[in-house]
């Protein structure tokens, strides 16, 4: 029997004008098969999960009330965006999700017209959906635009700059805001309710745009009942600031109140202009194990859905470069009073949950905000402290003016442990940490590093915390070869390489995690491989040397080409005005999908066979 039997309602919904020919009385069912159907789908394929069963009843009355995709939905961060994907012809499919060649674990604009907005990084949606917003106005379009923003991305400041120009613009845009951070106890569950039908009726509307068209002739009559309104509003529903940012704000309401969520959406989308609606939602909601635990169930791996745990993975005898890190920063606190931790709203991903329970009053999670985040630690050192950014690299890419204008220019003492470097894996290109060797080695005064493995990692980044200014560790995701790590604080020379296999008339210089399988390509070869470690400064010392004694040059990294290690060592011969054959292998000029760590290091030719075949081919 089809699976999608099990499900009669959801499975007659092949897209969002499926949902809108249902009576509003089959909304429920059709919410609680989705619930349903969604537990199914990711418990065998894992990935975001506690988020969407938030979203559930929202993303009915979304594509119930608006005319999808004539009008737009701008997910915010594309956690929340699985039940979407169901609704919009992807639901037989929902099981291959952020896999090789499988639907991508967020909204993308080449996988689906539903998909308004490509997303990954968040705070992105009501900047892009203002812009939708302008441009369609312009072409005389009478569409809806609306941005759902939620799962922390409110505290990214983006999220801020974009309602301050929206307000400014009186910009035709629905904003949503998913809170799943507060719980309705039911009295003030009910009067927000019924607030909300006043506030969000066509008749308060017309109220409110009649008085201002009259009393706007009376300024000061005007400005006095405005201030009135707010104050009243202010009162029982916190819209203050959305309503001096210029939005009529309606809210807060019952998330999982399928009923007045179609009736509030209904009546917002006849009123025009900036409007905000705030509603309240569970995560994990419908599932007891992730709303009792939502965090631990927000990112799942295949899963017994009958069961109350997620799987546990087996004991590992070797730690993650993540949990190097974790406990790195517990030991050097231990010994530096001066060190201050600081993560993006990353304390899980980032290795940071020890430190934050042994030194409370050293850590700061500053949230969604990675440009804060950087001239925070800019602060921080200017007064003799010692921060430590723990960030993934493709994160820091949201802060490079602050990396390079607020840390870097004032060659200030701040470590940035970039975790996620490299491919990820299933997140896909949004998450890939593809681009850091090429956009930090370009900074004047940065120190930039990539560990071989695990021991090297713990070196690393006692060198960095000890180097007097800016200075980066890259790793990657999940483990490395399993290299023993000392309980010491031990650094590296800085700028010096190290031989790991003597061979002949080949020479591989190889960074980082490509490390290990420069080493198995080298023995089968016979060719020289050297742990570079430094992308900058270069050990041009162990460069020269190699140049003297071999004929031909390999790099090997885990980062694009372009500006990346390999190209800094092609600019140094050719100052010291060596000629030689040099290839370069890493990452290609394009954006690598979702699939395994291992699958994409063999698509991108950075495995060892793939290493192998390069340097064969390139040898003749």
């Amino acid at each position: 029997m089809n699976k999608l039997d099990s499900y009669p309602l959801l499975q007659t919904i092949h897209s969002p004008a499926d949902v809108r020919a249902l009576s509003k009385e089959q909304l429920k069912p059709l919410a609680q098969e989705l619930r349903e159907y969604l537990t199914h789908t990711v418990s065998i394929s894992g990935g975001h999960f506690s988020a969407g069963l938030g979203t559930v009843e929202l993303t009915v009355a979304l594509h119930y009330v608006f005319n999808t995709p004539s009008d737009q939905l701008v997910w915010d961060v594309g956690h929340q965006a699985y039940p979407h994907k169901i609704l919009t012809g992807r639901k037989e499919r929902m099981t291959t999700i952020r896999s090789l060649n499988g639907v991508s674990a967020f909204p993308s604009r080449a996988e689906s017209e539903y998909d308004a907005f490509g997303v990954g990084h968040s705070s992105t949606s009501i900047s892009a959906a203002l812009g939708m917003a302008i441009a369609s106005s312009l072409k005389g379009e009478d569409k809806q635009m609306v941005a759902i923003i939620g799962d922390g991305s409110i505290t990214g400041g983006m999220a801020y700059e974009a309602m301050n120009h929206a307000g400014a613009l009186d910009a035709n845009l629905l904003v949503i805001l998913n809170d799943n951070d507060m719980s309705i106890s039911p009295p003030v569950g009910a009067m927000n309710n019924y607030l909300t039908k006043i506030l969000s009726s066509k008749f308060y509307s017309s109220i409110r745009s009649e008085s201002k068209k009259v009393l706007g002739k009376m300024p000061s009559v005007w400005e006095l009942a405005r201030k009135t309104e707010e104050h009243i509003k202010g009162m029982v529903v916190p819209g203050t600031l959305f309503e001096e940012l210029g939005f009529n704000y309606i809210g807060p309401i019952d998330g999982h109140d399928l009923e007045m969520l179609v009736s509030t959406l209904e009546n917002l989308k006849d009123i025009t202009g900036p409007r905000f609606l705030h509603i309240v939602t569970k995560k994990g909601k419908g599932y007891a194990p992730a709303e009792k635990d939502p965090l631990a169930y927000h990112g799942v791996p295949a899963f017994d859905p009958s069961k109350d745990s997620l799987p546990k993975s087996a004991p590992s005898p070797h730690p993650t470069y993540t949990e190097v890190f974790g406990q790195w920063l517990c030991d050097m606190a231990a010994q530096d009073q001066r060190l201050l931790g600081i993560t993006p709203a990353m304390r899980e991903g980032s290795g940071l949950v020890k430190f934050s329970e042994q030194y409370p009053d050293r850590y700061f999670d500053v949230a969604i905000a990675e440009q804060h985040a950087v001239t925070l630690a800019a602060g921080q050192a200017c007064q003799g402290a010692k921060p430590v950014v723990a960030i993934y690299s493709t994160f820091l890419q949201r802060a490079y003016d602050q990396l390079i204008h607020d840390v870097a220019l004032q060659n200030l003492d701040v470590l940035f442990a970039l975790d996620r470097a490299g491919l990820v894996g299933p997140d896909g290109p949004t998450h890939a940490g593809s681009f850091d060797y090429s956009y930090l080695a370009c900074i004047p005064n940065m120190l930039v590093m990539a560990p071989a493995d695990e021991n090297e990692c713990r070196q690393m980044l006692s060198t960095g915390f000890q180097h007097p200014g800016p200075a980066s560790v890259r790793y990657p995701r999940g483990k490395g070869p399993g290299a023993a790590v000392s309980k010491t604080l031990d650094t590296l020379p800085i700028g010096k390489g190290e031989i790991k296999h003597q061979g002949s008339r080949i020479a591989i210089l190889a960074w980082g995690s490509m490390v290990t399988p420069a080493i198995e390509v080298g023995k089968q070869l016979n060719a020289s491989v050297a742990n570079m470690r430094f992308i900058k400064p270069l050990d041009e010392e162990l460069i020269l040397s190699l140049a003297k004694s071999h004929d031909i040059f390999i790099t090997v990294e885990e980062n694009v080409l372009s500006g990346g290690a390999g190209s800094a060592v092609g600019q140094f011969l050719q100052r010291q005005k060596i000629l030689m054959p040099i290839l370069n292998i890493g990452l290609p000029d394009s954006f690598i999908e979702q699939g395994t760590r291992e699958e994409l290091l063999a698509i991108c030719g950075l495995d060892k066979a793939g290493i192998l075949a390069q340097i064969e081919a390139f040898c003749g």
